[in-house]
């Protein structure tokens, strides 16, 4: 599948059939006491190799928002993919409010202007003069308030900031309210081989729009490297508070009954040479032709590992029935 591209954004650019989630590589950031970063640890320069390394590695779509790292994540693809724009595809959220200089989340702002306002932010850290997809980060924003948007959305995709808008959201009815409307690109929603999406699914195909795969490696359990009973104990590691939002970790131990699944089919995750991660990612692309999943990545390795699922493809349908039969209760 390296030479496979998807359409992103009807009419746009096609992108990789992979793309890169960026969260990782903003660093630490909180909202209060709640970390929301991927541990202490740092390594700006670190981390502008891995962005290199996914370009070198054929993938061409990255997904971030204001909220990685509060712009850290931003300013690294404006740092180190600037001189690449017309061979990339940038997708950015908003709906957070964020401290930069503290590097904290202080709220939510889901007002007509301040789209505007967050926008004019992301394209100056990012370095670039439009985005190909603009996306609502407040997955249950109530539709009345999602509707107030609409106007000044379609207003931006008319002057050119942004080529479309769509919402990151894992609720079927929120996700449906933006779909048919001028301007609008695509969605994006949690989705992986311990946590099916259908009803999301269902939507993409039905209405031919993009599906960006949020925690297509679930949060990091999909990989294979957090077994049962073993513990994250970096305490600026999001998945050690355990958030309520977080479905894969408890007080930084993988969730039982999850892990037990992953267990129960990483043989066929693992066939035919791939790695856990790699037949994981294979998954979603046998799920459906509307999905690109973008997982993250906080190493050179991690970002090569991901970027040669490509070269293996989907799972085969006879592969995608019996992990089907070994998750599916009776």
């Amino acid at each position: 599948m390296t030479n496979q591209r998807r359409t992103l954004v009807a009419g746009g650019t096609e992108v990789s059939a992979l793309g890169l989630g960026t969260w990782a590589l903003g660093g630490p950031s909180a909202a209060g006491d709640q970390p929301l970063g991927w541990g202490a640890r740092f390594d700006r320069a670190e981390a502008a190799e891995v962005f290199r390394a996914a370009f070198d590695s054929g993938i061409t779509l990255y997904d971030t928002a204001d909220a990685y790292g509060t712009g850290t994540a931003e300013r690294l693809i404006g740092d180190t993919l600037a001189g690449k724009r017309d061979q990339i595809t940038i997708v950015s959220k908003w709906g957070n409010t964020i401290d930069e200089e503290a590097r904290r989340l202080t709220g939510q702002n889901a007002t007509p202007s301040y789209v505007r306002e967050a926008l004019t932010a992301s394209l100056r850290r990012l370095r670039t003069d439009y985005l190909d997809l603009y996306l609502l980060h407040l997955s249950g924003l109530p539709v009345a308030e999602a509707e107030e948007l609409l106007g000044t959305l379609q207003d931006l995709v008319t002057e050119g900031s942004i080529r479309a808008y769509g919402w990151s959201t894992d609720e079927p009815e929120l996700a449906a309210a933006w779909v048919g409307q001028p301007g609008f690109g695509g969605l994006e929603f949690e989705i992986n081989v311990v946590h099916d999406s259908p009803a999301l699914v269902d939507i993409c195909e039905r209405n031919d729009i993009p599906g960006l795969a949020r925690g297509p490696l679930g949060t990091g359990l999909l990989t294979g490297a957090h077994p049962e009973g073993s513990r994250i104990t970096d305490e600026q590691d999001f998945r050690r508070r355990s958030p309520d939002w977080l479905n894969y970790f408890q007080d930084g131990y993988p969730v039982p009954e999850l892990a037990r699944a992953l267990d129960s089919v990483r043989h066929i995750l693992a066939s035919g040479g791939r790695t856990i991660a790699q037949g994981a990612l294979a998954w979603l692309w046998a799920r459906s032709p509307s999905l690109i999943p973008i997982p993250g990545a906080q190493t050179v390795a991690q970002i090569k590992e991901n970027a040669a699922a490509m070269d293996y493809g989907p799972l085969t349908q006879d592969q995608m029935r019996e992990i089907d039969a070994l998750l599916t209760p009776g």
